[in-house]
């Protein structure tokens, strides 16, 4: 039941995320079944409802049960093209099996997510061709940036006759799919193999290292009005920006990283070394926090996390946080660092202290968090920002997409967006049910285009 790896975009090898087990690794044909059987298919399954696409779950739950795993991952696919990393990467504990009726009862809920997983990698091993896209229609529509957001719209898109052009800025597509899901749940390759099969669903093109920008002055770089000229809607699909900073002294220097910055590389980057690591420092509460002193950990590493408020207040999941423990991890509470010390330029210690002394009583009750490592995880700049190079695009006052929700169309009538660009950074599928909306509005508009006979322009090639 293996599935081919990935074969268009190959990571290299030697990468740390190749040390990590699978949290929950695949099922063999007799565990999802014995797991499907449990399930008491509901009607008014509460499942479905706290699932943001909406996957008809005890359907595709009952047809793996009665061995169609086929048709359970046509189900899963037809609401979440992104099935299988949703699968994998997706908190079910808050969302679907979190709602699953088996809870109330004290009693384990339904494994949704892993038999996700199995109904999609199943269904895909023995045949990929599950869709047909619908016959050209002359159509077109570029998609900026290459995350869960666009992938997802650029399928639905595709099997509806459409031609789909993704821009990518790196070298390597996927976004979060790819770069930042934390490697026990979803290696990079994984989200690249899945994004090769929605790339197979129609007239869909990739181009990566091309960057959208407000005017293209270099090669490699396309500007937005050459895809308003070129195309007959735009997605943009910017995800978030780069890591923010702490601002305190000794901040400037090798050993203290960005938490996505790093994940990335530990993704992805052969190059990257933790030799003479032995206890880092996570600053933050969010659930990137937990993921990367999870991953920490899980390598032998002393993680210790450094939180501004108390545990009930943190904004990461409390089975995230749980998983970061039972790896070895530890919560220092209520503490904000002051300084990143450093010994000959050598980081040995996170000065903290507690965060609602006033200023001279914080002084006197400063310590030492010793550490090699400092991972800075306190949120992301906003890259909705190259939105703006669209006219008519607008940002909120906290830096997002501005669309309307049944849409998600902007400000432009020919510019749509979703994803963390839009919903300020919530989970992948969030981002596909986003997509779905509006790839269900472009087509309803360029259909709309077609039958008034207005033809598009040509399309440009980025470079």
């Amino acid at each position: 039941m293996t599935r081919a790896p990935a074969r268009l975009f190959p990571l290299p090898s030697g990468r740390i995320e190749e040390r990590f087990e699978d949290k929950s690794p695949l099922y063999t044909d007799a565990e999802a079944h014995a797991e499907a059987n449990r399930c008491l298919y509901c009607v008014d399954a509460p499942c479905i409802e706290a699932c943001p696409t909406a996957i008809d779950i005890p359907t595709f739950i009952r047809k793996i049960a009665t061995g169609q795993v086929k048709g359970a991952a046509r189900t899963i696919l037809t609401a979440n093209l992104l099935g299988q990393s949703c699968g994998q990467a997706c908190p079910v504990e808050v969302l679907c099996a979190g709602d699953c009726v088996y809870n109330a009862w004290g009693r384990e809920p339904i494994a949704i997510g892993r038999l996700q997983r199995y109904a999609v990698e199943a269904a895909l091993a023995r045949d990929p061709a599950l869709f047909r896209a619908k016959p050209p229609t002359g159509r077109s529509v570029a998609l900026v940036g290459a995350g869960p957001a666009s992938i997802a719209a650029a399928g639905y898109l595709a099997l509806e006759g459409h031609r789909a052009v993704i821009f990518e800025r790196k070298a390597i597509p996927g976004g979060l799919n790819t770069l930042g899901i934390a490697p026990y749940k979803m290696k990079g390759h994984e989200a690249l193999r899945e994004l090769e099969w929605v790339l197979s669903l129609g007239d869909i093109e990739l181009r990566a290292g091309v960057a959208v920008v407000e005017q293209a002055t270099a090669p490699g770089e396309v500007s937005a009005r050459d895809l308003l000229a070129g195309f007959d809607a735009v997605f943009l699909g910017l995800g978030l920006g780069d890591d923010a900073r702490l601002g305190i002294p000794g901040e400037d220097g090798e050993g203290v990283v960005g938490a996505t910055a790093f994940i990335e590389r530990l993704k992805a980057d052969p190059r990257l070394e933790l030799t003479g690591v032995r206890r880092a420092a996570v600053v933050g509460g969010g659930n990137t926090a937990l993921d990367v002193a999870h991953e920490l950990a899980l390598l032998g590493i002393d993680v210790a996390i450094v939180y501004r408020r108390s545990e009930a207040e943190m904004s990461g999941y409390a089975h995230e946080l749980e998983g970061a423990r039972i790896a070895g991890a530890r919560l220092i509470e209520n503490r904000v660092p002051v300084e990143v010390v450093r010994e000959g330029g050598r980081i040995v210690a996170l000065r903290v202290a507690p965060a609602d002394a006033p200023q001279g009583a914080a002084q006197a009750a400063e310590e030492l968090v010793p550490a090699d490592l400092v991972a800075v995880a306190i949120g992301q700049s906003r890259a909705a920002r190259a939105a703006l190079a669209f006219e008519g695009v607008a940002l909120d006052a906290r830096g997002r997409v501005v669309v309307d929700p049944a849409t998600h169309r902007t400000g432009n009538p020919r510019v749509y967006s979703g994803g963390d660009c839009v919903n300020g950074g919530k989970e992948v599928v969030n981002a596909v049910a986003e997509a779905k909306i509006a790839a269900r509005a472009m087509h309803e508009a360029m259909m709309q285009q077609r039958a008034g006979g207005a033809a598009p322009g040509p399309a440009p090639q980025g470079s």
